[in-house]
């Protein structure tokens, strides 16, 4: 008798396990959504990013180093 009452107390029923499931699947959507709207916030800032100068005057002052010492021919 004391088996059966230890089995039944530690029990799930199926709606208490598709309850825990919903709740659960409910918490990772919030994250991807959350995920998702950062993303194109971050697509939108480098976007804006690379259409500014900023970026132009980086590749401009590019020095090519292969003609050192070290790279030419002996």
């Amino acid at each position: 008798m004391s088996i059966n009452l230890a089995y039944s107390s530690l029990s799930i029923t199926t709606t208490q396990l598709t309850m825990i499931l919903i709740a659960v699947a409910s918490v990772f959507l919030v994250f991807i959504v959350i995920a998702i709207i950062k993303m194109y916030k971050l697509k939108a800032e480098n976007k804006k990013l690379m259409e500014t100068n900023a970026f132009r005057d980086v590749d401009d002052t590019y020095k090519d180093f292969t003609s050192g010492h070290l790279y030419g021919d002996n």
